[in-house]
């Protein structure tokens, strides 16, 4: 029903406008008598053996919504009842900012695919705290966390910092977001130095909180084997809980829709299916070079059951669907995790 009927309308207005519809619908049909019920008997898959237990934490299935679509966190209650194990919220930033000028996600059905120059428009990190003090359902979240467009790369880590001192008490895991191509320079902190100073300086505050949380990195598909080598090594020294692999790309290679029409979109990161190969082979490699308690988020280019399945089987932990979830509607996420009982 969704890829017959609501796709084809939905992907008749502006992208941008479709998610604050969507937003509005997921909330007011939260509310009507019996849609817990409805939704969960559609999309809701409930079984021990896809439990999956990483860095302490018990995921009730390893199906998770990417950061990007809930930035503000305003639908984890209505995305729990979608059936995802997990919600990551952000990237979120210490100041609210509008992010880019608009026009900035374009569709690329023929490839399956969206391009987004976003760059972190959010409320602020407080305001999103805020609500998660208040949400009822209890969803594992996720804090994706950034800096300020106007923030200089050198003042990049108290950014980071207020954001994990803001959500601390809201959120189960951190996502270090350095790897987003549309804030300016953003690329540049994942660089050696940059990097292990700030994974440092967080982990250095992460030590003196009552309970320590887990921290991950999420990584750019476009780093080179010498780039994934510091990366590995850097996880190891800054005692890293895992690594989400991976980000939009700034590639557009192998696309199908005419290059002129591409070059009109501009700037942005790519995500769906064209990114599935390029995440999967940065999962295997990171898989084969790390210890095993440093764990895999895989994320890119998940569009069908089979996706997941590949990136599981290459190493990864747990998934997270984004473009895939645009494309394909909620029952991703069940045919996901009814494959994975299938065998």
């Amino acid at each position: 029903m969704y890829k017959t009927l609501i796709r084809p309308l939905l992907f008749k207005i502006d992208p941008e406008k479709v998610h604050y519809l969507i937003v509005d619908a997921l909330k007011a049909g939260y509310k009507l008598p019996l849609s817990k019920t409805i939704s969960n008997s559609l999309f809701q898959v409930t079984d021990p053996r896809l439990e999956r237990e990483l860095f302490g934490i018990k995921f009730p299935n390893p199906v998770g919504l990417a950061a990007g679509f809930d930035k503000d966190a305003r639908l984890i209650d209505e995305f729990a009842n979608l059936g995802f194990g997990f919600i990551e919220i952000g990237t979120l930033t210490p100041k609210p900012q509008p992010g880019n000028p608009k026009p900035r996600i374009f569709r690329l059905p023929p490839d399956g695919a969206l391009i987004n120059r976003m760059g972190f428009n959010n409320g602020g990190v407080e305001e999103a705290a805020a609500r998660l003090r208040t949400r009822k359902s209890k969803v594992i979240v996720g804090g994706n966390i950034g800096k300020n467009k106007v923030t200089p790369n050198e003042d990049a880590t108290s950014d980071y910092l207020y954001c994990f001192k803001a959500l601390y008490d809201v959120v189960d895991y951190f996502a270090v977001n350095v790897s987003s191509p549309n804030t300016p320079d953003l690329r540049a902190l994942q660089e050696k130095e940059p990097l292990k100073q700030l994974l440092l300086a967080l982990q250095e505050q992460n030590g003196k909180m009552p309970k320590a949380k887990p921290i991950l990195l999420k990584i750019a598909p476009d780093l080179n084997e010498s780039q994934l080598n510091d990366i590995i090594e850097i996880a190891i020294e800054a005692r890293l809980s895992g690594i989400i692999a991976t980000n939009t790309t700034i590639s557009r290679e192998g696309l199908t829709m005419p290059g002129a029409t591409v070059n009109e979109m501009g700037a942005g990161g790519l995500s769906g299916k064209p990114l599935t190969k390029r995440s999967t082979e940065i999962i295997r490699y990171l898989r084969q070079h790390l210890p095993a308690e440093i764990k895999l988020i895989g994320v890119g280019g998940i569009m069908t059951a089979d996706d997941a399945l590949e990136k599981l089987q290459a190493g990864a932990d747990l998934v997270q669907l984004y473009t895939g979830f645009i494309y394909e509607g909620p029952a991703l996420i069940s045919q996901i995790n009814r494959k994975l009982l299938a065998g």
